[in-house]
């Protein structure tokens, strides 16, 4: 039989997973690679972290109405959208050192992880942003919202990295090129050039079978 406890550790194990995934690929970079643009969206490893921070807070805190103790610059829920400007929480301003931002995002985790410990899973938020037919959310739901939000930007932040050293991977230490570099070049060469040719087939005039 499985028991809400078997439930919530599955639950939390899946959104650990993605936690740690995120917060390696921020291993071994510089404070430039950590906080540049990489994106047109301006998509960065630390303002990830920073985002994912907040959003365990306001998901498996706030909603919930167990408040953080610890002031956070960015998270002022209480305050509404307008409290700050547009993308405020993507990136990490020159003042918020990696250790910082880093450390709110682990103590995040241990607040959000004694909110799944003290509640029942069937507990109720009411989520005044959602779409009416689902603002009543349950903490199943809400959990199952924060595994799918992390993974999510936890890919984001696959790209981000590889496309800084190359290290890609789902745990600390996969750099998938390194194995055989020479494999990967002609690897991304033949994906390339089937690109090329499936484009210059569409070009060409349809064959159709005479009648």
């Amino acid at each position: 039989m499985i028991t809400e406890a078997d439930l919530k550790a599955d639950l939390r194990r899946y959104l650990q997973d993605a936690r740690d995934a995120l917060l390696w690929k921020l291993d071994g970079l510089s404070e430039y690679d950590v906080r540049r643009p990489l994106t047109p969206t301006g998509t960065n490893l630390l303002g990830l972290v920073k985002h994912l921070a907040g959003v365990e807070l306001l998901y498996l805190g706030f909603v919930f109405g167990r408040h953080f103790d610890e002031p956070v610059p960015w998270f002022r829920p209480d305050l509404g959208p307008a409290a700050f400007a547009r993308n405020a929480d993507m990136w990490a301003t020159a003042e918020e050192s990696r250790e910082y931002v880093t450390g709110v995002y682990r103590r995040a985790w241990g607040h959000a992880d004694a909110t799944i410990a003290e509640l029942p899973l069937e507990s109720a938020a009411d989520i005044v942003w959602w779409p009416e037919e689902h603002r009543r959310a349950t903490l199943h739901r809400v959990l199952v919202h924060m595994i799918a939000e992390t993974h999510r930007h936890a890919g984001h932040a696959d790209i981000v990295r590889e496309s800084i050293d190359g290290a890609a991977g789902y745990r600390v230490g996969d750099v998938m090129t390194a194995d055989d570099p020479s494999w990967w070049e002609s690897y991304h060469e033949e994906l390339e050039r089937v690109a090329r040719e499936a484009a210059n087939d569409l070009k060409r005039p349809s064959r159709r079978s005479p009648r």
